[in-house]
């Protein structure tokens, strides 16, 4: 499912206007984004929780050429499935 047919969903199961799931989404894949920049996380009960995972720096290896390199730090997004979530998948 991409984005489009994501919003469509929305829109029919709330009875939204295509353009009003549209901003929606929009509204809530910003808040969420803006909430893991400041280092926080967000839990919505029975669906799953998003947060930030932060990986250390570490070397690794050139796959092409066998080199070693070093790999800087980050801060990964993640999600954790709620149960909930996980039942109704299995």
């Amino acid at each position: 499912m991409n984005k489009s047919e994501l919003v469509d969903a929305i829109a029919a199961k709330s009875g939204l206007s295509k353009a009003d799931a549209g901003r929606a989404l929009d509204g809530f894949t910003g808040a969420v984004t803006k909430e893991l920049k400041g280092g926080g996380s967000v839990s919505l009960v029975g669906f799953g929780t998003f947060s930030v995972k932060r990986r250390d720096a570490r070397t690794g290896r050139n796959p092409r050429t066998g080199e070693t390199i070093k790999i800087k730090a980050s801060n990964n997004p993640s999600f954790k499935a709620g149960k909930a979530l996980k039942d109704a998948v299995n």
